[in-house]
C-alpha cells in the first residue's frame, strides 16, 4: 500500500497526566526541608524534572532553594555512605 494512500491513524502515544507533587499550600523555600529533602536522592543530587514531575518554572525554585540550603550549610553538599566511610577509617587505622 501507497503511504499516499494509507488511512488516517491516531498516534499510539498514550497522554500521561502530570502529577504535580506541589501542593497548592506548600511554598518553595530554603528552609522548607520537608518539602526540599523529597527532590534529592540519596547520594544529595537533584533529580531532574523528569523524575520530579514538576513545571519548568518549579524546578527552577526547588533547584535554588536546595542550592540556598546547602550554601546555608541547611543540607550537606555530599552525602557519604556510612559503610563507606567506615572501611576507610578501619583501613586507616591498620596502616598506621
Amino acid at each position: 500500500m501507497d503511504n499516499s494512500k494509507r488511512a488516517f491513524r491516531k498516534s499510539t502515544r498514550y497522554f500521561h497526566r502530570r502529577l504535580i507533587p506541589i501542593q497548592s499550600g506548600d511554598q518553595i523555600d530554603y528552609r522548607n526541608m520537608s518539602l526540599i529533602s523529597r527532590f534529592i536522592s540519596e547520594q544529595g543530587k537533584i533529580f531532574s524534572r523528569r523524575v520530579n514531575r514538576l513545571t519548568l518554572k518549579q524546578q527552577r525554585f526547588i533547584t535554588i532553594a536546595i542550592k540556598q540550603a546547602r550554601i546555608l550549610s541547611l543540607l550537606p553538599f555530599l552525602i557519604i555512605n556510612k559503610k563507606q566511610f567506615e572501611r576507610s577509617t578501619t583501613s586507616n587505622r591498620t596502616i598506621q
